[in-house]
């Protein structure tokens, strides 16, 4: 074969190469939905006064969402006024572009709660007036969006929708929390509805849902307002409910899956509440559970779980108790008060705790007690430290109300 006609062949396939791009994917909580960072070579300790700052970017409003990263740029949101605006800076700190999307929760504790969740170029939020968005990465151009009242029937919360949506191949999932359309799984392309679940008719609780792999059953796994649920991700249908009851009906926390297990976490102060952290066992096929044990003595609001070789590891909200739980059996392994309790997270072998009193500390952890290497208090931002850190290509980014700061937690 001639030279000339193997040429348009063999540029065509250059053009394609030139025009396919590594996306990376990014959401709530980690590569795993689970608080767990697999980035190594970390600092094993920090400097007095913390790791080195270096940038941050201020002037983005109230909110309480996590950065989402991916492509080589940063995306978060927040609300100067009334009016939602999500950001994207590179990885300098440095405004690419920012973009209005609508009302935002401005009630009370002000400002996005959500997450973006980004793959392959398309970002996915939910805002706290549940409007479910989609957005391309390059520019913020608006692909779809529902609205979660006006369409679902969503039954109202007391502080808005807090949702970080989850991906399920070509599906993305919410939760609008109504008596019909409880769960909803959307064409992540096109908006369309796809499946629309019952659930067991609760309002949502600001649970961002997790999806299970067990034994080749996908389940959709999250919290409404009474009930913990297993939701087939193919059809939507209901398989399973646990009882678990908060009496502000908020179950903040995501839930955590591994070898067959699920654990989740709350806190209530109220006694005839179903409360606590609890670990409940699937059956072979997923579409039955049961419950392993429960502790209701140890309370976790929104920080997050952490499992980890065996136990789990949370905190008090507003106390300083952070703890280490038995995964097998629910007993406490220890319970220390070296710090205030809040987020953690996990990476290279040590905790992350971003404390509710804008502390953070690195603390190593062991079977019978464990150790705060470092802290510093965190110097930027306004309102509640609530938004869970993210640790990307070995730096911290910490996101405080008005506030975004990147460390450098890289081991020297």
């Amino acid at each position: 074969m001639s030279i000339s006609r193997l040429l348009p062949g063999f540029i065509l396939l250059l053009l394609m190469a030139s025009c396919t791009q590594n996306y990376e994917f990014s959401q709530w909580r980690g590569p795993d939905r689970n608080g767990k960072y697999a980035d190594t070579g970390l600092m094993k300790e920090w400097p007095a006064e913390g790791p080195e700052l270096l940038w941050s970017f201020e002037g983005l409003g109230a909110g309480h969402g996590s950065v989402s990263i991916a492509d080589g740029k940063l995306f978060l949101l927040g609300m100067p006024d009334t009016i939602g605006i999500i950001y994207c800076l590179n990885l300098n700190g440095e405004l690419l572009w920012k973009k209005e999307y609508g009302l935002e929760w401005h009630a009370n504790y002000t400002g996005p709660r959500s997450t973006p969740t980004i793959k392959d170029g398309l970002l996915y939020f939910v805002s706290g007036q549940g409007k479910a968005i989609c957005m391309d990465t390059k520019d913020g151009e608006v692909i779809w969006s529902r609205d979660m009242f006006r369409e679902f029937d969503a039954q109202p919360t007391s502080w808005g929708i807090a949702e970080s949506p989850v991906l399920d191949g070509d599906r993305i999932i919410i939760t609008p929390g109504g008596k019909e359309h409880n769960l909803v799984a959307l064409n992540r392309f096109t908006g369309e509805t796809l499946w629309s679940g019952k659930g067991f008719g609760e309002q949502s609780a600001y649970c961002s849902p997790i999806l299970v792999e067990h034994n080749q059953k996908r389940l959709i796994v999250t919290m409404t307002a009474e009930s913990i649920l297993g939701i087939d991700a193919e059809s939507g249908q209901t398989y399973w409910r646990v009882p678990h009851i908060q009496g502000n009906k908020i179950h903040a926390n995501s839930p955590v899956y591994e070898g067959g297990r699920i654990f989740c976490a709350s806190a209530s102060s109220r006694a005839d509440s179903i409360r606590g952290h609890v670990m409940i066992e699937l059956s072979g096929d997923g579409t039955a559970a049961e419950v392993g044990w429960r502790n209701t003595d140890r309370f976790n609001l929104m920080g997050g779980i952490v499992l980890h070789e065996g136990n789990v590891y949370s905190s008090t909200y507003e106390k300083k108790e952070w703890y280490s739980l038995d995964a097998a059996t629910g007993n406490l392994n220890y319970l220390s008060e070296q710090v205030e309790g809040g987020v953690n997270i996990y990476a290279d072998g040590l905790f992350y705790n971003y404390g509710t009193d804008g502390v953070l500390s690195l603390i190593e952890a062991g079977e019978e007690d464990c150790r705060v290497i470092s802290s510093f208090k965190v110097p930027l931002g306004t309102e509640q430290h609530w938004a869970h850190p993210v640790i990307h290509d070995r730096k911290l980014y910490v996101h405080h109300g008005d506030a975004l700061m990147c460390y450098d937690i890289a081991e020297r």
